[in-house]
């Protein structure tokens, strides 16, 4: 009876065995074959092999696969490990990873991992029981949901800031016209933040196959991160704050280069603006009616039969000449290129490409077709260096006809049908791959190819734009949010995108002010026009037959009003463009969700408060719908100033303010430090030498890096450049300007020095001199003429007081001290 007793269990036991070893999910056991070599951990665990290793003191990257791990690749990923003081220490139970900055937990019975800070607070943590697992192919990492938790960022999606509940999935798609709500759109960046009890994590996940992360949502249990294909591998960022996520996110995956001054401008775009009668239409419009702007871009309609590489020459009959005279009227040309080449014999493009064999073929070795714009097209396997070569080679026909801007477009891949099969090839710089695989990549690919062809054969700094994208974009490109609608819930959408992206580690974002489908109404269109002055690419943009999307096509108001914004964004140029530098060093954003630097507060994640951001790190901008006459705002902690006429309003609370058509509601935080120049219509006219320095009282030590070049060339590259520090010290009542640094030789040789709510000064002294100040008013941006009969626009005549001081600006040391009545 014993026997049989011992007989049955050893039979049930088998049985769980044989059940557990056919289960659909593969999960890893426990570690075996531990092997410790320097900063990385090798193992094996019940089937999966991994391996553990330390990036940098606050990065460390897990790698799992259901067989031996592959070859180490990334198109992403730029940066090699750091060498770094580490401590690898273990027992039965578990391998613990110390740096500097971050300690990571290993369990070994079965593999899990917990990362934790150095004096032993939970960070984030493997879900128990779940920990990584396949079904099929597809691979998912389980991860504990803290109390409270909230997630960001994951780059351009829609939907709340806070991300907690839904789950999205990255497949690069062509959405026309796409819902608020619509999921996945346009591109891939499978970056998030984690927050929860005063920490901050990030985890960056590099796979390019369709890859899904889930924050809660229809479970109450895990956050997860999942792809349909290859290994999982990932890195686990910490900082104590968010910028420090962001920073070590971007130092992964590279910082941008310096736009060209002129892209910081004004854009006027349409779908389509032809023929070349017409563009120069447009342009000395803008000139006249005193529009400051840069740029206008061309759509598919200059080309011929939208055959890429081509000009209609009906429209176009000397492109070269078109931008030669709209370069003498200050305006720079960008031009749309789509990644498919038409299949038509003798075509140049075409027939190079067929005999270069750079386009991706089916497995049967003939090229893939797909229909697009110009018909039936081939496409440059952007993933082979061979087509990156060919592609290159290509771009010299637009420096040839003095075209400084390229625009990627339909680079999802987009065809007709949306539904480019799966067996399609890539070679994927010599691992050769599928279609499931090369999908998110390839428009990264392509704009990489854009900016390195521009590079090569462009004589200034190129400006490239681009619809898709993968982590890592920002290297190459700006992006905007695809084909967007003339409706107010999408103005407010594109806040919250390009916010997104900013958390994500891309600045150079933008949207299509006024809308790409329908017409905006009036009101719209000017709202539109304002919040666009506050982001970092300005660009106006319509679809074929809609309405007359330019400034004038509104009236007269809406003209006024638009100007005004545009003159405001002309005169911080040194701002912005030293907000660009930070972007190059740092991947701070310029255009920032207040939880970056409110992370903890609470209010910043709510819908009434999220679409507001900073820009920069002085301006907060709150947008609102147009139609609205009121609109509650939130002030985070500090003083904050109406940017209009320095009314102060204390933060940690919430204020209705009155809406109208002439002013969004913009704020400047205490502290802050603004350099302006004067007007100007296009970069290419140089503002008069003095620099406006704007300080705004405050309780805060400020720092302010004002950064020029020649914003042309690549010389700032080799230390041409003029940099100086700006420090406001408000305990020491002092503002200390450095001296310069590099090469460049600064456009500005005097100073006026504009404090702003001093009310109680009494003296000023540079390196000990005393300065007579002048008292007086300061308007920001100009308010609006009483031309409107029925009263509708606000010409409120704002003004701040202030204390202008008009001094040389030394290349030496400048040390303001101030003095304030007792």
């Amino acid at each position: 009876m014993k026997f049989k007793k011992i007989t049955l269990i050893l039979i049930c036991v088998m049985g769980i065995s044989r059940l557990m070893a056919q289960s659909p999910v593969l999960m890893p056991g426990n570690l075996s074959k531990v092997i410790v070599n320097g900063q990385e951990i090798v193992f094996e665990a019940g089937g999966v092999f991994g391996k553990v290793a330390v990036y940098s003191p606050s990065v460390i990257r897990v790698r799992l696969d259901k067989k031996p791990l592959g070859r180490d690749f990334s198109y992403a990923v730029v940066a090699q490990p750091q060498k770094v003081k580490t401590s690898i220490t273990q027992n039965e139970e578990s391998i613990t990873v110390l740096t500097d900055s971050l300690k990571a937990v290993i369990h070994k019975k079965p593999f899990a991992i917990a990362y934790y800070t150095t004096d032993g607070q939970l960070i984030n943590q493997d879900e128990p029981g779940l920990t990584t697992g396949w079904v099929g192919e597809e691979v998912t990492t389980y991860k504990t949901i803290m109390p409270g938790e909230r997630f960001i960022g994951l780059g351009e999606k829609t939907g709340n800031l806070d991300r907690k509940g839904n789950a999205y999935t990255n497949w690069n798609s062509d959405t026309y016209g796409y819902q608020v709500d619509q999921d996945p759109i346009y591109s891939t960046i499978p970056f998030y933040i984690g927050i929860h009890h005063k920490l901050n994590y990030g985890v960056f996940m590099d796979n390019t196959y369709q890859s899904d992360f889930n924050f809660g949502a229809s479970n109450n249990r895990f956050s997860s991160f999942g792809a349909h294909g290859g290994e999982m591998n990932y890195y686990f960022i910490y900082n104590q704050n968010i910028a420090g996520i962001i920073q070590s996110y971007t130092a992964l995956t590279g910082h941008m280069k310096m736009p060209p001054l002129w892209s910081l401008g004004y854009q006027q775009n349409r779908y389509s603006y032809y023929p070349d009668t017409e563009v120069l239409r447009i342009a000395q419009t803008l000139r006249e009616k005193k529009i400051p702007s840069d740029g206008i871009t061309l759509d598919i309609h200059y080309m011929d039969r939208y055959q890429l590489f081509t000009w209609d020459k009906n429209r176009f009959p000397d492109p070269a000449e078109l931008t030669s005279k709209l370069n003498k009227l200050g305006f720079k040309l960008t031009v749309i290129v789509d990644p498919g080449i038409k299949v038509e014999k003798g075509a140049p493009a075409y027939e190079s490409g067929a005999k270069d064999s750079v386009f991706i073929q089916y497995p049967d070795k003939t090229f893939y077709t797909g229909q697009v714009w110009p018909g039936w097209c081939n496409f440059t396997d952007f993933t082979s260096e061979k087509g990156r070569a060919w592609w290159r080679k290509q771009v010299k026909f637009f420096a040839d006809n003095g075209v400084s801007g390229i625009w990627n477009d339909m680079n999802e891949i987009s065809t007709w049908g949306q539904k480019m099969p799966s067996n399609v090839l890539f070679d994927f710089d010599g691992a050769k791959t599928t279609h499931l695989q090369a999908h998110n990549v390839y428009a990264l690919e392509m704009i990489r190819s854009s900016y390195e062809g521009a590079r090569e054969h462009f004589k200034e700094r190129p400006f490239i734009l681009t619809r898709s994208g993968y982590a890592g974009l920002q290297r190459y490109s700006a992006i905007w949010t695809g084909d967007n609608r003339a409706e107010e819930n999408h103005m407010l959408l594109g806040v919250r995108l390009m916010n997104s992206l900013g958390l994500s580690g891309v600045s150079f974002t933008a949207m299509d002010i006024g809308g790409f489908t329908g017409g905006a109404s009036t009101s719209l269109f000017t709202r539109w026009m304002q919040i666009g002055a506050f982001i970092p690419y300005y660009r106006n943009h319509t679809a074929l037959n809609t309405k007359a999307s330019e400034p004038w096509a509104y009236g007269e108001d809406a003209l006024e009003i638009s100007r005004n914004y545009i003159n405001f964004r002309y005169r911080l140029i040194p701002y912005m463009y030293s907000n660009f530098y930070e972007s190059t060093q740092t991947g701070m954003p310029v255009m920032r969700s207040l939880a970056i630097n409110y992370t903890f507060d609470p209010k910043v994640y709510d819908p009434a408060f999220q679409n507001q951001y900073m820009f920069g790190g002085a301006f907060m901008i709150a947008p609102f719908e147009s139609t609205k006459e009121y609109g509650r705002i939130y002030f985070p902690e500090g003083t904050w100033y109406n940017l209009y006429n320095d009314e102060q309003i204390q933060g940690q609370q919430e204020a209705v303010e009155p809406l109208n058509m002439s002013h969004l509601p913009v704020f400047v935080k205490e502290s802050s430090i603004i350099p302006m120049q004067s007007l100007v219509q296009t970069t290419s006219e140089a503002p008069t030498d003095t620099l406006t320095l704007h300080i705004y009282n405050g309780r805060l030590n400020n720092t302010f890096i004002l950064y020029q070049d020649d914003g042309k060339s690549y010389n700032y590259e080799n230390n041409d450049f003029n940099k100086r520090v700006i420090n406001f010290d408000p305990t020491q009542r002092k503002l200390i300007i450095s001296e310069p640094t590099g090469n460049f030789n600064s456009r500005f040789t005097r100073l006026k020095l504009v404090m702003h709510s001093f009310k109680n000064l009494d003296k000023i002294a540079l390196n000990n001199k005393v300065l007579n100040g002048l008292k007086g008013a300061y308007t920001m941006i100009e308010p609006v003429d009483n031309i409107d009969p029925q009263g509708l626009v606000n010409g409120k005549k704002d003004a701040a007081p202030v204390v202008e001081i008009n001094v040389k600006l030394s290349p030496q040391k400048q040390v303001f001290e101030y003095e304030l009545k007792k």
